[in-house]
């Protein structure tokens, strides 16, 4: 039997049990034994699945903060628009779904860029189906910049997103 889904997973959790690693106010008193417990609650194959992982800090409190001054929602919206068209007009679907095949076809390093990915995944302990995320990763964020090629400044940022948070 075959059952196809596809979803998109936004999910969230606290840095360590008591939620306060790495919080500026210094309240956490979390063991490593039992940050790495915690985190340990989630399993490699599930965290392989996951293309980003992202760390987001705590907010100050208060309550009349000024607004933050950035890109539009709507000039946002409109990057990732045009990006999502050249994947569909480049491959016919979004990065997210390339196969091995696909990877292979849209998603080519130079030799240096490669060798460079490889051991920088040897070192962060990835998966090849992490290094995988990775590289579809790097190809959007090229296609954001409308780069016809992947270069190292994709990849390394590609890899901050595993790096950062679980791994």
């Amino acid at each position: 039997m075959r059952f196809p889904a596809r979803f998109q997973l936004v999910a969230a959790m606290n840095p360590c049990p008591c939620g306060y690693l790495g919080d500026p106010s210094a309240r956490c008193r979390c063991s490593s034994e039992q940050i790495q417990r915690y985190r340990g609650k989630l399993s490699g194959p599930l965290l392989d699945r996951i293309a980003l992982h992202v760390s987001v800090r705590r907010e100050p409190m208060a309550l009349d903060t000024a607004p933050r001054h950035g890109m539009p929602s709507s000039e946002a919206a409109a990057i990732v628009a045009a990006a999502r068209q050249r994947q569909l007009r480049r491959q016919g679907m979004a990065n997210a779904f390339l196969d091995l095949q696909g990877l292979r076809a849209h998603c080519l390093l130079d030799a240096e860029d490669r060798l460079w990915l490889e051991s920088a995944c040897e070192r962060l302990g990835l998966s090849l189906r992490a290094a995988h995320r990775v590289l579809k990763v790097a190809r959007t964020l090229a296609d954001l910049e409308d780069a016809a090629a992947i270069d190292r400044s994709h990849l390394a940022e590609a890899l901050q997103y595993r790096a950062s948070g679980l791994g």
